[in-house]
Parts: structure tokens; sequence; C-alpha cells
């Protein structure tokens, strides 16, 4: 029968747990409602910002144009036939945005 050694069970463990890291990652999640004509309807973002880049499924990117109590409105950057009812959206924290310099002054820019 083999003995068991308190000693040497409490330095595996102490081994085991030196090397652990505790990493917990946030996100906020929504879920899609409805999906229509490029727009889709959100439900969960209660934080979301006017204009944020949202991320659905399958690479699809979004803008959060519409926000309201209950849901938000998205218009979708991709096609809209990739995006079902039920599908998870994330934030990404980013504001829609335009990198510029001297080669962009005095010029029309059409964002979409």
């Amino acid at each position: 029968m083999v003995e068991v050694r308190p000693e040497e069970i409490s330095a595996i463990l102490r081994k085991q747990l030196s090397g652990f890291e505790l990493e917990a990652e946030i996100e906020e999640v929504g879920t899609v409602l409805q999906v229509g004509d490029g727009v889709a309807r959100v439900y969960g973002l209660t934080k979301c910002m006017a204009s944020e880049l949202l991320e659905f499924p399958n690479g699809v990117m979004g803008i959060a144009l519409n926000l309201e109590e209950d849901n938000v409105g998205v218009v979708l950057f991709g096609d809209d036939r990739l995006v079902k009812e039920g599908d998870t959206v994330r934030r990404t924290g980013r504001i829609a945005s335009v990198p510029v310099g001297e080669a962009l002054l005095g010029r029309v820019v059409n964002p979409l």
C-alpha cells in the first residue's frame, strides 16, 4: 500500500498554486431580437454608447445608432443574412472614427 505524506501533498499543491494567475475578462453582450433591412434590434447592451462599433458572429460589424430604453438599433455593415435572432452581440468599446492627416484635408468624405 502507498503511504500518503501530507507534507509532500502540500508541497505539490503550493507549487501548482504559485503559477496560478487569476484572469477574469468581463464583456457586455447582448442578444439579437430581430433583423431586417440591414438593421438589427439588440437587447441587453445597457451601457452601449451612441456610434459604438458592435461585433456580431461571423465577423459582421455594426454601429449603434438608435439607443432606446430596452434595446439598441444597430445598422449592419455586412450581410444581414449572416445575423440571426438569438445571436450574441459583443461591445467593442470603440466609437466609429476616421483617421485624418494632411492627405485628407480639403476632401469630401462620405463615412458610410
